[in-house]
């Protein structure tokens, strides 16, 4: 059976990175983990083909070649979505679809022939029995959790590594906590399920082996939801891991705020490898944070955790939101000097959606306030519902902020904040690739001659080198996330007018 696993195109959003990876000649962030975890669950003797939308055209006679086209995709990618079913139908071919938008909107996609839902380890074997019997239903899905510890190690050969700038691996999925506007609990559970560390290990062996060397994102919701388990038992064999081979990886992954309450877990972190954490900050006003359910950052000096865990040498990335129903008008002033004063450079602030599957989404459709489906980009200005505050002065406000934290002078300002403070691991700190050279020659000529913002780049580049020469190659890169994040911006701004 010739089966061909198809990525739809991820449009240019904030987390796409095209504006920064053209710096280092790669095509896309990294490749899509569902879709080679689901070709390794397929039989060994399928003829198995991927198409990465993101990193090459998907031509027609990649469709005439297969059986069934099998896609997977998140809600952002709707719009690509939507054109590969309607191609595979034009040409004949029979589609089978899964992952988190299939499963959070099945009823948008009653074309498509086959939806296996919910997660692949618990019904891609029952589709897979009944399609080669002849009896496949329409529809695969299960209310039982996937035990990961079954989970087999991603395909890597179906993908071509040079395009990527990072890898991608899953230690565990769910999340411990309840905040109203997540669909995170709904799709993968509130009790987290984690692999083995030699399960772990033998992932990391696989693309050690493949050749891969540099940034490896945990994709995990809340890779701390088990401290324990990670203080133990994975953390520990992670270290030796990378001792063995002289670190050939550096880690990113998401985390909650109280991991600033465990300075071992944050110890052992660093000597593992991890360089950065995303953690949802979303607001610092406590009304809201109560109406969203995000009790573990309330009662706490949100600044202060961050700075404790950007100086155990963990780099800060944070999610903010507006437009919660406790919101007011000084939300706007009150979230950039909170984002300048924390020093968090990648500060993504998005709108609040209500995605399918959260209580904020049943408690909008109660109140009768639901417009729409999300975006899948809470960057882009959209809404799915009406706001207590007046429309326009939210997304009047959004804006302000974006423009603020985004301009070059505000942007800059706080990469030194952060840099000033930030202490990388040595066996990260030494290493400059190809990549880092040819993203730092690239970034004199967009940012340090043509580019508006050359004034605060020479400042920085030059107060790095001749003061913390080990942050060097992180201010280079942080430059270039910010003219990434102001051309997001601007772009969409443009197409709104």
């Amino acid at each position: 059976m010739k089966i061909l696993l198809v990525y739809p195109q991820i449009p240019l959003t904030y987390w796409s990175f095209q504006y920064a990876l053209k710096f280092i000649s790669k095509k896309a962030g990294s490749p899509p983990l569902g879709l080679l975890s689901v070709a390794a669950m397929l039989p060994e003797h399928y003829d198995k083909r991927l198409v990465d939308m993101n990193v090459t055209k998907l031509k027609d006679r990649d469709i005439l070649w297969a059986d069934y086209v099998w896609i997977s995709a998140m809600v952002v990618q709707k719009e690509s979505v939507r054109e590969v079913i309607n191609r595979c139908h034009a040409l004949g071919v029979k589609t089978t679809a899964g992952g988190p938008l299939f499963t959070s909107e099945p009823e948008e996609y009653d074309d498509v022939d086959y939806l296996v839902l919910n997660e692949g380890e618990n019904t891609v074997p029952a589709f897979v029995r009944d399609l080669e019997n002849g009896s496949a239903a329409h529809i695969y899905t299960t209310e039982e959790w996937a035990d990961i510890r079954n989970t087999p190690v991603p395909l890597w050969d179906l993908i071509d590594m040079k395009h990527y700038a990072t890898m991608n691996i899953q230690y565990s999925r769910g999340c411990p906590f309840h905040c109203d506007f997540c669909n995170i609990t709904s799709l993968y559970g509130h009790e987290p399920r984690t692999k083995t560390s030699p399960q772990l290990l033998s992932e990391l062996d696989s693309l050690y082996r493949a050749g891969w060397r540099g940034g490896i994102f945990l994709v995990d919701d809340n890779f701390i939801g088990n401290k324990k388990k990670l203080k133990d038992d994975i953390l520990p064999a992670l270290i030796s891991w990378m001792k063995q081979r002289n670190y050939p990886f550096t880690f990113i992954t998401e985390a909650s705020i109280n991991l600033a309450d465990d300075d071992s877990l944050m110890n052992l972190m660093v000597k593992a490898g991890f360089m950065t954490v995303f953690i949802g900050i979303e607001t610092m006003d406590e009304d809201s944070l109560v109406e969203c359910n995000k009790l573990q950052n309330k009662n706490r000096d949100l600044i202060a955790c961050i700075k404790k865990i950007q100086k155990f040498g963990l780099q800060v990335q944070g999610g903010f939101i507006v437009g919660f129903d406790n919101d007011n008008a000084s939300i706007f002033d009150k979230l950039v000097t909170f984002i300048q004063e924390s020093g968090i450079v990648t500060a993504m602030v998005g709108l609040l959606n209500a995605p399918k599957g959260t209580k904020l989404y049943q408690r909008l459709a109660a109140e009768g306030r639901l417009l729409k489906s999300i975006s899948g980009d809470n960057t882009d200005f959209s809404m799915n519902f009406i706001p207590k505050m007046e429309s326009r002065l939210l997304i009047k406000g959004y804006q302000r902020i974006v423009d603020t934290i985004y301009s070059p002078r505000k942007y800059y300002e706080r990469v030194l904040t952060f840099l000033e403070q930030y202490e990388p691991a040595g066996f990260t700190a030494q290493r400059i690739d190809r990549c880092q050279v040819l993203a730092f020659i690239r970034s004199v000529f967009r940012l340090g001659i043509i580019g508006q913002e050359r004034r605060y780049y020479w400042k920085l580049i030059i107060w790095s080198l001749r003061k913390r020469r080990n942050v060097f190659p992180l201010a280079v890169t942080l430059s270039i996330y910010g003219f990434h994040f102001r051309k997001v911006f601007r772009r969409t701004e443009e197409i709104l007018k």
